[in-house]
């Protein structure tokens, strides 16, 4: 198979992974293009012989240009926040120029249950997805959870205060590694299947915020409650600890998501992609104890 494969936001940590696990899988560095707003961050590449372009989602014309060529699109969302529609119109730019440029299969980066999630940004992921059905060409699209890292942004600041806000009343999530969604979309874009193809990719397990708040207390030895909170008290708090508006929405979404049930979807599409289990969000934690401490 000689296809070539473009990633978006290959300066980003998923879209550099994904990369990083096309080379070990035998993909040639010929067949691979990085793209990216900020090309010049990908020298590192272009000395292992991948293509960089720069591919800026606000530049629509721009964007038919730089995927001319491309066999496969993997479009990595954006992580565009403002509620003007931006983020939108960037994966719909990435749409319209894949189909313009002539590609043969579009590939995205989604979220679980997009039309069910309460989750702020949930969607643009919706709409993204529909718009690339709408060209009818073969697709394969990646629903990823809930990344182990994202614990890494809040968990520091709550062992330091010893204290979890939550409003999450025992909701639980599914988490999984990043890097291992990175390998599993790698896998499926060197072998992609015939037609098109939506993957969720999750973790085996779903927890509480409480069931972790105890491998975290085991992990580091400190001390660390879970406070339940209303969705108005956890953003009044938020917005007292000076935390812009559009992440405050974020932020207490996450918490709507999780009451939903949508953050605690489980399959085993990630395991069947990288051909063993995932790493367990125990592991995780006991391997980021000093991170988080």
């Amino acid at each position: 198979m000689s296809e070539t494969i473009f990633i978006t936001g290959a300066s980003g940590h998923l879209g550099g992974a994904v990369i990083k696990h096309l080379l070990a899988r035998g993909v040639a560095a010929e067949r691979i293009v990085a793209g990216s707003r900020n090309p010049e961050k990908l020298q590192h590449l272009t000395e292992s012989g991948v293509a960089v372009q720069r591919a800026d989602f606000d530049d629509a014309q721009g964007l038919v240009s730089t995927f001319k060529g491309a066999d496969t699109v993997l479009i990595i969302s954006t992580d565009e926040l403002t509620a003007d529609g931006r983020r939108l119109r960037q994966h719909r730019n990435a749409v319209e120029a894949a189909v313009v440029a002539g590609v043969q299969r579009i590939a995205y980066t989604s979220l679980p249950n997009p039309t069910a999630s309460p989750l702020s940004f949930a969607p643009d992921h919706a709409l993204t997805e529909q718009a690339i059905a709408e060209t009818g060409l073969p697709s394969l699209v990646f629903r990823n959870g809930w990344y182990h890292e994202n614990l890494l942004m809040g968990l520091p600041s709550a062992l330091q205060s010893g204290h979890w806000y939550t409003a999450s009343e025992g909701a639980k999530t599914a988490y999984a590694a990043r890097d291992e969604m990175a390998e599993a979309i790698a896998a499926a874009l060197a072998n992609p299947p015939a037609g098109s193809k939506t993957y969720t990719l999750t973790g085996s397990e779903a927890l509480s915020v409480d069931a972790i708040a105890s491998l975290v207390r085991d992990a580091t030895g400190r001390p660390l409650e879970v406070v339940n909170v209303t969705d108005e008290h956890l953003a009044q708090g938020l917005a007292a600890a000076n935390v812009p508006q559009a992440i405050v929405k974020l932020l207490v979404s996450v918490e709507a998501a999780a009451r939903s049930g949508t953050l605690a979807t489980v399959t085993g599409d990630l395991e069947f992609l990288i051909g063993r289990p995932g790493k367990s969000l125990a592991a995780f934690i006991e391997e980021s104890a000093a991170l988080l401490s």
